[in-house]
């Protein structure tokens, strides 16, 4: 009798871990298309507002200086997240931001092998990056509510995986600025397919 009770009640604590965790439905995906664009890499495709209260990884974002280039060269994060800026090349460099939403920071200069630290915390910055001593230099870091993003190539595909089941406001961010917003919904099963066309 222990035992199957036992058994029972082991069996009900996992039926309610299971029910309680959070419901992974599938991925959303498809393309972004711009009239007469040729490159549609870099655009960055997100849900504009998911419920819930979402944690930065513990592990830092890293945008490198290579070659004379930030990679990646759009960054999106979700809001608390801190991003490493790691110089990989021989030759000093340095970042900074101009844009208030990112406290107009300057991290200074700093030799190969070196990393310097920033903190994002304004959902909805687009903070543009630069170095002072290479000034063709430019990169973005956008900030998200969520973790629910990813970031086109050059055909303007995407895939935003692991989204729950709802139905959600889906937005394009992209250095023109060309405002865009489409509502999707994510089944129970399955994936959705969401193809977005922007006006240039």
């Amino acid at each position: 009798m222990k035992t199957k009770r036992a058994l029972t009640t082991a069996l009900l604590a996992g039926s309610l871990l299971i029910s309680s965790g959070p419901t992974v439905a599938g991925t959303i995906k498809g393309k972004v298309t711009i009239a007469r664009a040729r490159n549609l890499a870099d655009m960055v495709v997100y849900v504009e507002k998911a419920p819930g209260d979402f944690t930065p990884p513990k592990k830092h974002a890293v945008m490198d200086q290579k070659n004379l280039v930030f990679i990646p060269h759009v960054l999106p994060a979700v809001v608390g997240s801190t991003v490493d800026f790691l110089n990989s090349d021989q030759v000093l460099h340095n970042v900074f931001t101009p844009d208030k939403c990112a406290k107009k920071f300057n991290l200074g200069t700093w030799p190969r092998g070196e990393v310097r630290s920033m903190k994002f915390d304004q959902i909805g910055c687009s903070a543009v990056l630069l170095c002072n001593v290479h000034p063709e230099m430019e990169a973005y870091v956008v900030v998200l509510q969520n973790p629910y993003f990813a970031v086109t190539d050059k055909s303007g595909l995407y895939a935003i995986p692991d989204v729950p089941e709802g139905t959600y406001t889906l937005r394009v961010w992209n250095k023109k600025s060309l405002e865009f917003s489409q509502q999707v919904t994510v089944p129970k099963q399955g994936d959705a397919t969401a193809d977005l066309k922007l006006k240039g």
